[in-house]
Protein backbone atom coordinates (compact mmCIF):
# COMPACT_ATOMS: atom_id res chain seq x y z
CA UNK A 1 0.00 0.00 0.00
CA UNK A 2 1.45 3.48 -0.91
CA UNK A 3 1.64 6.09 1.74
CA UNK A 4 -1.40 8.23 0.36
CA UNK A 5 -3.27 4.81 0.92
CA UNK A 6 -2.06 4.61 4.13
CA UNK A 7 -2.95 7.95 5.18
CA UNK A 8 -6.29 7.75 4.42
CA UNK A 9 -6.88 4.51 5.96
CA UNK A 10 -5.05 6.08 9.05
CA UNK A 11 -7.27 9.15 8.48
CA UNK A 12 -10.68 7.12 8.43
CA UNK A 13 -9.79 4.82 11.67
CA UNK A 14 -8.96 8.18 13.64
CA UNK A 15 -12.37 9.02 12.47
CA UNK A 16 -14.12 5.83 13.56
CA UNK A 17 -12.62 6.04 16.97
CA UNK A 18 -13.70 9.68 17.15
CA UNK A 19 -17.45 8.70 16.66
CA UNK A 20 -17.64 5.66 18.31
CA UNK A 21 -15.26 7.14 21.57
CA UNK A 22 -16.94 9.56 24.23
CA UNK A 23 -13.29 10.05 24.83
CA UNK A 24 -11.58 10.83 22.00
CA UNK A 25 -12.82 13.97 19.70
CA UNK A 26 -12.19 15.40 16.98
CA UNK A 27 -14.17 18.56 15.61
CA UNK A 28 -13.17 19.79 11.96
CA UNK A 29 -13.03 18.76 8.34
CA UNK A 30 -11.18 16.05 6.32
CA UNK A 31 -8.52 18.18 5.74
CA UNK A 32 -7.69 18.44 9.66
CA UNK A 33 -8.15 14.63 10.27
CA UNK A 34 -5.50 14.38 7.52
CA UNK A 35 -3.38 16.05 9.41
CA UNK A 36 -4.20 14.26 12.50
CA UNK A 37 -3.56 10.91 10.80
CA UNK A 38 -0.26 12.45 9.49
CA UNK A 39 0.80 13.37 12.95
CA UNK A 40 0.20 9.71 13.91
CA UNK A 41 1.87 8.02 10.84
CA UNK A 42 4.90 10.55 12.03
CA UNK A 43 5.01 9.76 15.92
CA UNK A 44 4.21 5.46 14.18
CA UNK A 45 7.10 5.75 12.16
CA UNK A 46 9.65 7.26 14.51
CA UNK A 47 8.69 6.99 18.23
CA UNK A 48 6.97 3.47 17.94
CA UNK A 49 10.17 1.65 16.85
CA UNK A 50 12.57 3.35 19.78
CA UNK A 51 9.62 2.64 22.48
CA UNK A 52 9.21 -0.94 21.48
CA UNK A 53 13.07 -1.39 21.85
CA UNK A 54 13.27 0.19 25.01
CA UNK A 55 10.23 -2.08 26.00
CA UNK A 56 11.42 -5.30 24.79
CA UNK A 57 11.90 -7.07 27.86
CA UNK A 58 8.36 -5.56 29.18
CA UNK A 59 7.16 -6.73 26.30
CA UNK A 60 8.32 -10.17 26.46
CA UNK A 61 7.15 -10.53 30.08
CA UNK A 62 3.90 -9.29 28.83
CA UNK A 63 4.12 -11.58 25.31
CA UNK A 64 3.41 -8.71 24.09
CA UNK A 65 0.67 -7.50 25.53
CA UNK A 66 2.02 -4.28 26.22
CA UNK A 67 2.07 -2.82 22.59
CA UNK A 68 -1.35 -1.69 23.57
CA UNK A 69 0.05 0.11 26.33
CA UNK A 70 2.25 1.75 23.95
CA UNK A 71 -0.21 2.38 21.44
CA UNK A 72 -1.92 4.04 23.67
CA UNK A 73 0.39 5.99 24.95
CA UNK A 74 1.22 6.94 21.38
CA UNK A 75 -2.52 8.15 20.58
CA UNK A 76 -2.08 10.08 23.56
CA UNK A 77 1.33 11.79 22.17
CA UNK A 78 -0.72 12.21 18.79
CA UNK A 79 -3.35 14.01 20.62
CA UNK A 80 -1.00 16.32 22.31
CA UNK A 81 0.74 17.20 19.25
CA UNK A 82 -1.91 17.76 17.54
CA UNK A 83 -3.15 20.73 19.87
CA UNK A 84 -0.01 22.05 20.11
CA UNK A 85 -0.36 22.27 15.75
CA UNK A 86 -4.03 23.94 16.64
CA UNK A 87 -6.01 20.49 15.29
CA UNK A 88 -8.80 19.32 17.27
CA UNK A 89 -8.49 16.20 17.89
CA UNK A 90 -8.23 15.72 21.77
CA UNK A 91 -8.18 12.31 23.71
CA UNK A 92 -9.31 12.58 27.39
CA UNK A 93 -7.75 9.77 29.19
CA UNK A 94 -5.71 6.63 29.17
CA UNK A 95 -9.16 4.40 28.71
CA UNK A 96 -9.76 6.20 25.74
CA UNK A 97 -7.02 5.98 24.34
CA UNK A 98 -6.57 2.19 24.67
CA UNK A 99 -9.89 1.56 23.96
CA UNK A 100 -9.07 4.07 20.40
CA UNK A 101 -6.37 2.64 19.90
CA UNK A 102 -7.52 -0.76 19.67
CA UNK A 103 -10.43 0.68 17.25
CA UNK A 104 -7.44 2.56 15.01
CA UNK A 105 -6.16 -0.89 14.62
CA UNK A 106 -8.39 -2.78 13.73
CA UNK A 107 -9.87 -0.21 11.18
CA UNK A 108 -7.07 0.90 10.01
CA UNK A 109 -5.94 -2.85 9.19
CA UNK A 110 -9.42 -4.17 7.53
CA UNK A 111 -8.94 -0.55 5.45
CA UNK A 112 -5.21 -1.70 4.72
CA UNK A 113 -6.26 -5.22 3.31
CA UNK A 114 -8.94 -3.72 0.98
CA UNK A 115 -6.77 -0.98 -0.66
CA UNK A 116 -3.49 -2.74 -0.56
CA UNK A 117 -1.60 -2.54 -3.80
CA UNK A 118 -1.18 -6.54 -5.84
Amino acid sequence: MNTIGRLIANAAALWVASYLLEGIQYTGSWPGILGVALVFGIVNAFIKPVLTVLSLPVQVLTLGLFTFVLNALLLMLTSWLAGSLGIAFTVDGFISALLGSLIVSVVSGLLSVFLMDD
